[in-house]
């Protein structure tokens, strides 16, 4: 059903916005991007009194002001309410800080669009000892006003009433701003050349000719090139007159209009005690209390995010590939279809699906605790908290949070990057986030410990992830004086009071931040598993069912590419562990799973194994017995958040029960590896390459195809750069020459891929300067 008609939200950011949208559309909404921007778009529907709604949720700002240095948030609000591409604007103010939201809506009105201010938070207001006199304010600013308190949906019904009726009468504000004398001149002077364009852009005349004498670059296109030079000249005679540039002089005289309407709308009717944010602030941003409060939260969140989490992660792995892998392929081999399709469909396509399933308690636990911490006022807290020590490797403090989820997994950490406004900080945080060892690396570290380091391998597992935090403050460190030189942008942020959320608001942003992750990332990571799995099924023959074995061409493609990693450790008769490394890709701890199941079949190959007997109820109910057997092993890992204790490893059989393979495969693997320096350099690849198909497919939904390409190859050729380096160091008495031609060779090629990073930034530079 087609809208009657689209209203937009406007407003500033922590004033109830989105909470005000929720409340309008419920669970109606629909998320995309902005046109030609990476900005995202939000819209919903509701019906009300007969009359279906369209609701825009425009990005969160502070002013219309679109120079080249301005946001893309900015950008696109004033983009969308210049083009009166709806029938009403909803400018919602936080009530409780009326005249720092007024900005906003003074310029709004000087845009002449039809619109009604809604003050948000008024049960606050109340609180804090103040009247708000709506009438003389809708008198004053020429439009209606309503009071509303959008977390507890008072008044949202009287708002849809109004909205309606306003829809009608289109009350578009009649204020006029008084700017100082000079600038009146010259909006003068420039409207009666302005006048045509006005009319071909259906944009008001005196706002035009203010815009483009602040240098707004929308007003300046719809100007032209000799209008705005005309424009240039009038700023300096305006300059002249008054001593002060156009846009500080524009700027006073709104702030000096806020100031007014402030006065005459606000009474203080007494006096209240210190708020409750003041008292929670002073133990929240204390000099000495921050940081462990910080650390505190951190780890809640993490142990929610990962330990919760991860307790339905077998579950939907289990029931998903019972329905869309083995399930689906009986139903499909049941058809007579050929076995490459049943290969495709069910272990490709059907396995993609698996794997984008496997990842969503993880990311919606994230997301809710992220959602919860955001509305809840204390998101912005923590990253002022962290901002100094971040600002040392060229990061904002709010970069600290996805970089402590990679711990658990890279893939909510970096989409947990998308609250960082800067594209120059998400990219950078992303490029760093991979080095973060993940759980899903942990497997192999088990398996590695037991094989290789029965003694002492807790210690081999902390400084595997000590070393990833070092490559990943290193990776900061280069780029920051590289390919993002300079500086972060300049943190300001607002510090909105406490609330406690909704959890209509929580469950809803929670879903729209899942079903993007669902929607997007599965478009990469589903193509990318049913290639892996196709090449790991077709035989060399060309027959399929060859998964996991040396037949498959997957495994061919394994020993041809050994020579490739023999620098760093990996001979040619264990090519199984080149196989691991390409599987990995698919999921890290897909590495033991390959590893077991090519070292047993070289040590089984030609022993018939009966089938599995397929039974979907008995599996599905197999998955659902994971959740409760995983949700009592939560309270053994309070202390152990990331996982760290891999168990009994100096015992070969226990170790192998726990890591879930054949004991058979211990003796594989150290006949296979060149000892402990050979085992030890394959871990620190597995540590530093490449991220998974679901990392990279986050990386590209929130950075460009571009960047996620260099990612992929920055954290492989470091992984390989390491494991060579330090397997020819431990091993240089047995080939001296060799390991002086590699370590130098290598050190070279990394000191000319810096040098070409500066270059390529200085040539930037350049370009920008021009």
């Amino acid at each position: 059903m087609r809208a009657n008609y689209t209203i937009a939200v406007v407003g500033n950011p922590n004033c109830g916005k989105t909470t005000l949208f929720n409340a309008l559309t419920g669970a109606r909404q629909h998320v995309g991007n902005w046109p030609g921007v990476t900005v995202e778009k939000k819209t919903g529907e509701y019906t009300h009194a007969g009359k279906q709604v369209e609701v825009v949720d425009l990005p969160g700002t502070y002013s219309l002001e679109a120079d080249n240095e301005i946001s893309l948030d900015e950008q696109v609000a004033r983009d969308y309410v210049a083009a009166k591409e709806c029938d009403l604007i909803i400018n919602i103010l936080d009530a409780s800080n009326i005249e720092r939201n007024l900005y906003l809506t003074s310029q709004l009105i000087e845009m002449r669009v039809p619109m009604i201010v809604v003050l948000n938070m008024i049960d606050v207001v109340a609180q804090r000892g103040l009247q708000i006199d709506q009438q003389q304010l809708s008198h004053l600013l020429g439009c209606p006003v309503v009071a509303i308190s959008a977390s507890t949906r008072q008044g949202i019904n009287e708002l849809k009433t109004l909205i309606n009726q306003a829809v009608l009468e289109s009350p578009v504000p009649h204020l006029d701003i008084e700017y100082h004398p000079a600038i009146e001149q010259a909006i003068t002077d420039l409207s009666v050349a302005l006048e045509q364009k006005s009319l071909e852009y259906q944009c008001d005349l005196r706002w035009l000719a203010i815009r483009l004498l602040e240098r707004d670059t929308l007003a300046r296109k719809i100007a032209g090139a000799e209008l705005v030079q005309r424009a240039e000249e009038l700023e300096q005679v305006i300059e002249q007159a008054s001593d002060d540039e156009v846009d500080i002089l524009a700027a006073d005289a709104r702030y000096g209009l806020v100031n007014k309407i402030s006065h005459l709308c606000v009474n203080k009717k007494h006096e209240v005690s210190r708020d409750m944010t003041n008292k929670i602030d002073n133990w929240v941003l204390n000099r000495y209390l921050g940081i462990p409060i910080f650390l505190l939260v951190m780890y809640l969140m993490f142990m929610i995010t990962i330990n919760i989490g991860s307790a339905f992660v077998d579950f939907f792995d289990q029931a998903v590939g019972a329905i869309f892998v083995d399930g689906f392929s009986i139903v499909l081999t049941s058809m007579s279809l050929p076995e490459w399709l049943v290969v495709l469909l069910a272990s490709g396509a059907g396995g993609g699906v698996q794997v984008v399933a496997t990842f969503i308690p993880i990311i919606g636990f994230l997301f809710l605790v992220l959602s919860l911490l955001e509305d809840s006022g204390y998101m912005a807290r923590a990253a002022f908290v962290v901002d100094r020590f971040m600002r040392m490797i060229g990061l904002p403090g709010k970069s600290f949070v996805p970089m402590i989820v990679g711990f658990g997994c890279n893939v909510p950490a970096i989409m947990a990057t998308r609250t960082l406004e800067s594209r120059r900080d998400r990219i950078l945080t992303n490029i760093m986030n991979p080095f973060m060892s993940c759980g899903a690396r942990l497997p192999v570290y088990a398996l590695f410990a037991a094989a290789f380091f029965p003694v002492g391998g807790q210690n081999l597992v902390f400084f595997l992830y000590v070393l990833g935090i070092a490559v990943a403050i290193m990776t900061g460190l280069i780029m920051r004086h590289t390919l993002f030189k300079g500086d972060s942008m300049p943190f300001i942020m607002e510090l909105p009071n406490y609330h406690l959320p909704t959890i209509q608001s929580i469950a809803i942003r929670t879903w729209d931040r899942l079903q993007t992750f669902l929607l997007n990332a599965g478009k990469v990571i589903i193509p990318m598993v049913l290639v892996l799995n196709f090449l790991n099924s077709l035989g060399i023959d060309g027959s399929f069912g060859k998964e996991n074995t040396q037949k498959s061409v997957l495994s061919e493609i394994g020993r041809t590419l050994v020579p490739v990693f023999k620098p760093m450790g990996i001979r040619e008769e264990n090519w199984p562990a080149t196989v691991g490394i390409f599987t990995g890709i698919l999921a890290k701890e897909a590495v033991v799973g390959t590893l077991d199941a090519l070292y047993t079949q070289l040590a089984l190959e030609g022993v018939e194994q009966e089938p599995e007997v397929f039974n979907l109820q008995q599996r599905l109910l197999g998955a659902v017995m994971t959740i409760p057997e995983n949700l009592l092993a939560v309270a053994d890992n309070v202390l152990d958040p990331l996982g760290l204790n891999i168990g009994d490893v100096s015992n070969s059989q226990s170790a192998a029960d726990a890591q879930d393979v054949s004991r058979g495969t211990f003796g594989e693997m150290q006949a296979r590896f060149d000892g402990k320096a050979g085992a030890f350099a394959y871990l620190l690849f597995i540590l530093l390459y490449a991220p998974c198909v679901a990392a990279t497919a986050a990386i590209q939904r929130e950075t460009g195809t571009k960047w996620a390409i260099f990612v992929v190859a920055w954290t492989t050729g470091i992984a390989y750069m390491t494991a060579t380096i330090f397997y020819q160091l431990a091993t240089f008495n047995q080939h001296k020459e060799s390991s002086v031609f590699w370590v130098v060779g290598l050190l070279s090629v990394f000191a000319a891929v810096i040098f070409s990073f500066w270059l390529t930034a200085r040539v930037q530079l350049k370009k920008e300067l021009v």
